[in-house]
């Protein structure tokens, strides 16, 4: 069973979507706020130097400085990123240069919170010379620097100092969302040889992004995500629409609290609230994940209700095509896990420092309300009342490289690198009778020398009932992207390689993959894209650029994407391939939290029921991010 997906339509469609307006807002913001500051990224430390002004300004430029005052075409112009140079600085940093100062004791902890517009975290004697940047600055609430010291420092006053631990603090504190770059300095301290004094810097984005749409006074759209409210570090988003000639609901609202951590605990809370047309939902989480491999424990504990309007697809008996039946699932959720990281007593320190062993214990009950459905053996299994119980045992080696335009554009990035493995073995005495599950991950990524970085991911598992495979699933992953290549005047390129393979066997009724949208075929959504087996592989190639607008980064990339799907009793490639080519423009700002912008134009072949092979469409996606190797929650190998 899926949810609906919406339907890509022709661009006169696309820009009365709430992505057209919600570009806007961010330009609006953009121009109010100046969201145009120059930082120091990673780049400088790179020594790629992706945006600093150079005399060899582009015929466009050199035109605009003379019919532009220069207040004006710096606000339009000036590149967001810093152009000071770091020397060697990012190979100290692979180096960890903490290690100089292990096992002293810290002194004093110093938090130093900077705002969005004229700061850097490597050039801390920069502040705002820019009226503009001050006036933006007045209209964004910072992070608390008390906040910062009691909910996101692994470390305090009084501690040894832990050269990984500090590590692994800047890149936790990265992964916030809510800072532009992070950095950890160690000074000693004069009056003690055995004494350190440690600065925190920090460097906050636009945490708050407007969202909406209307296509008149009867059907409009209205909200905001605030991703650092008031300078908590805390997550609020809501969300009010109305629609007055819509039937079923009017009004709609959906809301979200998230807390990233409760003191030093580094349990995250979060609720949610929506009352939509197509999904009813209230829920509680706290989390605690394995942020570091320094943690022993980690766990979570969920309760939701769920009313979601699914659809599944039923033959026509007119036509004898497949069409969708709409109908409502209404069910409770409960689940809870706990894992225990150990010490691996074998190989060198690195290893021993970085890899853990980990066994885990989950349980999960799913109880269906006022069915309309009848659940047998043949139909509607999904929708059986199930409470399996997961154990899991693994072992995780994990670390990480720094690195720059990947998925982002110019921010410090932290690419993982490890392996992991785990097998799954479980319990449950479903509705339709007891089965056992058995499973195993197993991934694994690398930086090749000169070639680029690799990463690969195998799944495999399936419940037994009575000495018969149920749900089983074999899928494998593999993601590739090449070294930066410099294209010369500040322009850079990479090279991106993805390989799809899934293969579902003896799986439920209506149980499917679809391989259009983000799955597989980017810019395309259909039915008819389905099946129990899929592969689909995808090419990219992005033009990282030095052009930017309101400090809007642009980058033009190329895409060719293909894929098979097929049911069990069907060829493999029984049918002509689903095709996508083309061509678009991504636009980001790292001082914002807003998502990727992107305009494309695509050339579709071998979808079936299109009428139209050429389509154009302008989209936000939110900011990629790596798969990682720590261990958490036992789980059924996912079906997608």
């Amino acid at each position: 069973m899926k949810k609906s997906n919406k339907n890509l339509v022709d661009i006169s469609m696309v820009c009365k979507g709430k992505h057209i307006l919600s570009f806007f807002c961010a330009m609006l913001v953009v121009g109010v706020c100046v969201c145009f500051s120059q930082n120091t990224p990673i780049d400088s430390v790179l020594k790629v130097n992706i945006g600093a002004p150079t005399a060899k300004d582009t015929a466009f430029g050199k035109k605009a400085k003379k019919v532009v005052p220069k207040t004006l075409y710096n606000f339009l112009f000036r590149d967001i990123y810093n152009s000071t140079k770091q020397g060697d600085q990012i190979s100290e940093i692979e180096q960890n240069p903490h290690k100089v100062y292990e096992g002293r004791w810290i002194r004093k902890v110093f938090v130093h919170s900077s705002d969005v517009f004229g700061y850097s975290v490597y050039d801390t004697l920069r502040t705002p010379t820019n009226w503009l940047d001050k006036v933006g600055n007045q209209f964004h609430r910072s992070t608390r620097e008390r906040v910062i010291q009691r909910n996101f420092l692994f470390f305090e006053e009084g501690d040894e100092i832990d050269p990984e631990k500090i590590k692994d603090n800047e890149r936790y504190l990265r992964q916030q969302g809510i800072f532009h770059d992070v950095r950890i300095v160690i000074v000693p301290y004069p009056n003690a040889k055995d004494a350190v004094d440690v600065h925190v810097y920090t460097q906050d984005v636009w945490s708050l992004l407007p969202d909406g749409s209307a296509s008149g006074l009867d059907n409009f759209t209205v909200g905001f995500d605030q991703r650092n409210f008031q300078g908590l570090g805390h997550t609020f988003k809501n969300t009010i629409a109305y629609n007055g000639k819509d039937p079923r609901q009017r009004f709609e609202y959906a809301s979200r609290y998230f807390i990233p951590s409760f003191g030093k605990t580094f349990i995250s809370g979060q609720g949610i609230l929506n009352v939509q047309r197509d999904q009813k939902q209230l829920g509680l989480k706290v989390f605690r994940p394995f942020l570091t491999p320094q943690m022993k424990y980690a766990g979570s504990f969920e309760v939701s209700y769920n009313n979601l309007r699914l659809f599944e697809f039923v033959t026509d008996p007119t036509t004898g095509r497949s069409v969708r039946n709409y109908f409502w699932s209404q069910y409770s959720l409960f689940d809870a896990w706990i894992g225990r990281s150990f010490r691996i007593f074998f190989g060198d320190n690195t290893l021993r420092e970085r890899a853990r062993f980990v066994v885990a214990l989950r349980h999960t009950r799913q109880t269906f309300y006022g069915r309309d459905r009848t659940v047998t053996d043949s139909t509607n299994q999904l929708f059986q009342n199930t409470r399996p119980t997961l154990f899991s045992l693994g072992y995780s080696n994990r670390s990480y490289k720094r690195d720059l335009l990947i998925y982002g554009f110019g921010r410090t990035e932290d690419v993982p690198v490890g392996d992991l493995i785990a097998f799954i073995y479980g319990n449950d005495p479903a509705e339709l009778g007891k089965r056992k599950y058995l499973g195993l991950k197993f991934s694994r990524a690398r930086y090749i020398p000169n070639a680029g970085y690799l990463y690969s991911l195998v799944n495999v598992g399936s419940y037994f009932k009575d000495i018969r495979t149920e749900q089983g699933i074999f899928s494998t992953e593999n993601n590739y992207f090449t070294p930066l290549h410099p294209l010369g005047r500040r322009w850079y390129a990479r090279h991106f390689l993805n390989v799809k393979f899934g293969l579902g066997f003896n799986r439920f009724q209506n149980e499917y993959f679809n391989i259009s949208g983000n799955e597989g075929i980017q810019g395309i959504y259909s039915d008819e894209m389905r099946g129990t087996r899929k592969l689909v592989l995808g090419v990219e190639t992005v033009f990282f650029s030095p052009i930017n607008f309101l400090g809007f980064r642009m980058a033009p990339f190329l895409f060719s994407n293909i894929g098979w799907t097929s049911f069990s009793k069907q060829s493999f490639f029984h049918q002509r391939p689903f095709q996508g080519y083309g061509i678009g423009f991504r636009f980001r700002n790292e001082n914002l939290t807003f998502d990727t912008f992107q305009i494309r134009l695509s050339l579709y072949s071998g979808i079936p029921q299109l009428t139209n092979p050429l389509r154009v469409g302008f989209d936000g996606i939110p900011p990629l991010r790596f798969r990682d190797f720590d261990i958490s929650a036992p789980e059924i190998v996912p079906f997608r």
